[in-house]
């Protein structure tokens, strides 16, 4: 099949990001408030290589990505839509994810004692209330970023930039954007799709 581009500068730009895709890594997002906050999370998601995000949204309304804060990020990674929390991580589950939700309590776990190498979904809440209670209780584990100020929280977008970039290190040092997680038959077929964009 003739593969639409501009220049092979671009086919090869797109067959690097499509290879460095983590399949075996999830974001969910639980009725984040800020559509800004979504779409930085969206441009990070992008940055790390992570394919689909799950919009997880019971509360608030499903947001409107913006394109300028995303830079257009929404535009290569997927996005799949929830609005009950039980449901969303039966599906998770069902497709082999360890579901790990951000939040401050005495029972989370440092982010750094995380393997983020396994098949995971990360899950950031809203910018008030953090994930629900029920995210709580369905999780299989919950965890925080060590902070060492005053102030115990960062801005949601940032929070999940520290998050998956520590998953990348955490990959890349074992080698897992060395290969592609697709078949060579999945992986011409995202790169197709890509170049139609």
């Amino acid at each position: 099949m003739m593969r639409k581009f501009r220049t092979p500068e671009r086919l090869q730009k797109i067959t690097a990001a499509a290879s460095f895709r983590q399949f075996s890594l999830r974001v969910v997002i639980e009725n984040i408030h800020d559509a800004h906050n979504v779409s930085a999370i969206f441009r990070t998601c992008d940055a790390v290589g992570v394919p689909k995000i799950t919009l997880l949204y019971t509360k608030e309304t499903f947001p409107k990505i913006h394109k300028v804060t995303s830079a257009s990020a929404n535009k290569w990674v997927d996005v799949e839509k929830f609005n009950d929390v039980k449901k969303c991580v039966e599906s998770l589950r069902s497709e082999g994810f360890k579901v790990y939700a951000s939040f401050l309590n005495k029972n989370a776990k440092n982010l750094y004692d995380l393997d983020l190498t396994q098949k995971v979904a990360l899950v950031f809440g809203n910018e008030h209330r953090g994930v629900s209670d029920e995210m709580k209780t369905l999780a299989d584990d919950l965890f925080y970023i060590p902070m060492r100020g005053m102030v115990q929280s960062l801005n949601v977008s940032v929070a999940a930039a520290v998050t998956l970039y520590e998953s990348q290190r955490q990959r890349a040092a074992k080698g897992m954007y060395d290969k592609s997680e697709l078949t060579e038959q999945e992986l011409n077929e995202l790169i197709e799709k890509w170049c139609e964009k």
